[in-house]
């Protein structure tokens, strides 16, 4: 599936108005006081891990005439999204605006039970003010992260600058908006340990069926690194023509370096202030290799041991393979991917014209019955089976997307969509989806499921 890793960000639906991860930071900031440092870390990435599982699972039946939100989180979600938000203060990670739990620099973590103050956003001076760097833009300040980025950016004026530390929720990063004299534009740093699967995901390039882009690259570095640089739009639809542009380094040790910058001065709701945003790829390519973030870099935390829980799917078995054997005859396969047990797609023509299908598998998921399946159908078996037809994704005129989601009583979801078009954000191709929803409804509840999980 594309986390919107991530790219971990679903698409617009009922839930979108409050993320996961704020919700969480802010039980966290009550409560995390009498955690250390290392405990909190491995507390929050866990958590983060089953909790974007579980709203997934809602979120998925939730969205409706749109995509299923869980091929977001799979494939490419959150290559358009900073991983600390934008520097407007509407954040994608984190607890309200980037910076809100700053504490002042070099003085610690906050004292247990109480929640640091708000920080306010740094200022920054121009190149020709004494202490500025003369290879760089001028910052005020002149610790941590924004010191060593002025030194790496060109020359320019960086200002609305929000710092995180090690010690603090989130690691260590920075958003801002910097200004090379040809627009103000968005940027973000992020830095952090890979966290096995996770750590390759993000310097992988995401799947076209679900995140449109111009350019994107990931190579293998000669010290056994590899680095991706990705040249794509804040929204897969291009509702707004906001580009990001996003260079990570995944460190043959184990860290990511994640840089991501636009051409508006915030990631969302900006009016578009240049053509392109300010750092060529050699340029972030440069940013995020440089040397200088290896002293931050190595007093990282160590990285929380693998979520082996039992709710990350069935093992080896990959949901797109079984899909792929419940096809209907006449269909031929032109497209297909997806990996693990809980999301695959494939992308089929019958001759009339391409329908992409996609399918997600929910094993534990007996507590949405109240909460989805409110209309449901009871078949003989005790399985529940919704279905559904309805608009496309919004940003699609003409899209058409048929649902038909089933709960067995065991608890295992399978949810199968089709669209009228071979992705989800191109023209449609043509009036209906390849597929019945009589066919949908066969494929979704077949036994093959439940002897696979």
């Amino acid at each position: 599936m594309p986390s919107d890793n991530h790219f971990d960000r679903a698409p617009d639906g009922p839930f979108d108005d409050m993320p996961f991860e704020d919700t969480l930071a802010e039980a966290m900031q009550r409560t995390g006081g009498t955690f250390t440092l290392q405990d909190r870390t491995g507390l929050v990435n866990n958590a983060l891990t089953r909790g974007r599982r579980r709203l997934a699972r809602r979120r998925t039946a939730a969205v409706t005439g749109s995509v299923l939100a869980l091929a977001a989180v799979g494939i490419g979600g959150g290559y358009g999204a900073g991983l600390l938000g934008d520097p407007a203060g509407k954040t994608e990670w984190g607890a309200g605006p980037a910076g809100a739990e700053k504490t002042e620099r070099g003085a610690g973590p906050a004292e247990p039970g109480k929640a640091p103050g708000p920080a306010e956003p740094e200022k920054a001076r121009r190149v020709s003010e004494p202490g500025a760097t003369p290879s760089g833009p001028a910052v005020a300040g002149g610790g941590g992260i924004a010191a060593i980025l002025t030194r790496l950016l060109p020359p320019g004026e960086l200002t609305e600058i929000r710092e995180r530390g090690i010690d603090e929720l989130g690691g260590p990063g920075l958003t801002g908006v910097f200004d090379d004299g040809k627009g103000k534009a968005a940027l973000s740093i992020a830095l952090s340990r890979a966290n096995g699967l996770n750590g390759t995901q993000d310097v992988t390039c995401p799947d076209k069926v679900f995140v449109p882009y111009d350019h994107c690259t990931s190579v293998k570095r000669p010290d056994g690194g590899r680095l991706m640089i990705f040249q794509g739009y804040e929204y897969p639809d291009r509702r707004e023509e906001t580009k990001n542009w996003r260079a990570v380094l995944l460190t043959s040790d184990g860290f990511l370096i994640d840089a991501s910058e636009y051409n508006a001065p915030a990631q969302k709701g900006a009016e578009i202030s240049r053509t392109d945003p300010p750092l060529n790829p050699a340029q972030l390519k440069a940013l995020v290799t440089s040397d200088k973030w290896r002293g931050t870099l190595e007093r990282l935390p160590p990285a929380p041991p693998a979520d082996n829980n039992p709710e990350d799917g069935a093992g080896d078995v990959e949901a797109r393979e079984i899909l792929v054997t419940l096809l209907p005859r006449g269909l031929k396969v032109t497209g297909q991917g997806g990996e693990g047990p809980e999301f695959g797609y494939v992308v089929v023509d019958d001759g009339a014209g391409r329908t992409l299908v996609q399918i997600n598998v929910q094993p534990g998921s007996s507590d949405l019955a109240d909460e989805l399946f409110t209309e449901a159908t009871t078949l003989p078996d005790g399985t529940l089976l919704q279905t559904k037809k309805g608009p496309g994704d919004k940003g699609v005129p003409g899209g058409v997307m048929w649902t038909a989601d089933t709960l067995r009583p065991d608890g295992l979801r399978v949810v199968i969509s089709a669209f009228n078009g071979g992705d989800q954000h191109s023209p449609p191709t043509r009036a209906t989806p390849a597929l019945t929803m009589k066919q949908l409804t066969a494929i979704a509840t077949s036994l093959k499921w439940r002897a696979n999980y």
